[in-house]
């Protein structure tokens, strides 16, 4: 039941909204562009709304699949993966990756996109995106909830064993998050975001 104040609900029950808060709230969130190549070599690029970095040394990045989908079964059978940057020119060709398509299909193709080689890894990067990481997989965890029940959902974590990045994106050796046109999701089913010069804040941390 709601307060005054607040909007109460327990996730178990609903949350008696138009659209789930969850998503919304944490947010916003870097998007988990990832390409991978199965056994057979056929090759897969599809976005994830739940995916982030975990670990300075080694870098460590994962990404979460509501359902076992092909981005996670390729990830399973070559153990690799590429995390492909997702920017403001890119943003309908990542969106057009999203679609539900058969398992041979390429989403490069279908998106217009350029499948360029990595060097660590078997699986293409995505050669409009600006910053490339392939990855090693460490684990894929299926989820559980707090009882114990096994949850359609799988989490894939991965180590980062080589980095691409777009040489003018480094200002002073200095990566330039805010000129480099990075989407975010955001709240809604339909929004996204873009960092951009005039969000940014500075604040030094305490000695």
């Amino acid at each position: 039941m709601s307060t005054d104040s607040h909007h109460y609900y327990e996730p178990s029950q609903g949350h008696r909204l138009p659209h789930d808060p969850l998503n919304a709230i944490v947010a916003p969130r870097p998007i988990g562009w990832i390409s991978t190549r199965g056994a057979s070599g056929s090759v897969n690029l599809a976005p994830y709304s739940f995916f982030n970095v975990f670990n300075y040394n080694p870098p460590i990045v994962g990404f979460s699949s509501t359902g076992w989908k092909d981005t996670v079964r390729n990830a399973r059978q070559t153990g690799e993966f590429v995390w492909n940057l997702a920017t403001r020119k890119t943003a309908e060709s990542m969106n057009a990756s999203s679609a539900v398509v058969p398992y041979e299909s390429d989403e490069f193709v279908l998106s217009g996109l350029t499948a360029a080689p990595s060097r660590r890894v078997g699986p293409p990067r995505v050669a409009e995106s600006p910053v490339n990481f392939e990855c090693k997989v460490i684990d894929i965890q299926q989820l559980k909830d707090h009882r114990g029940t096994a949850l359609q959902t799988w989490l894939v974590l991965g180590e980062v064993v080589a980095v691409h990045i777009l040489k003018s994106l480094l200002v002073d050796g200095i990566f330039d998050t805010f000129g480099a046109g990075i989407i975010v999701r955001a709240g809604g089913a339909t929004a996204y975001a873009e960092i951009r010069p005039d969000t940014r804040f500075d604040m030094t941390r305490p000695r």
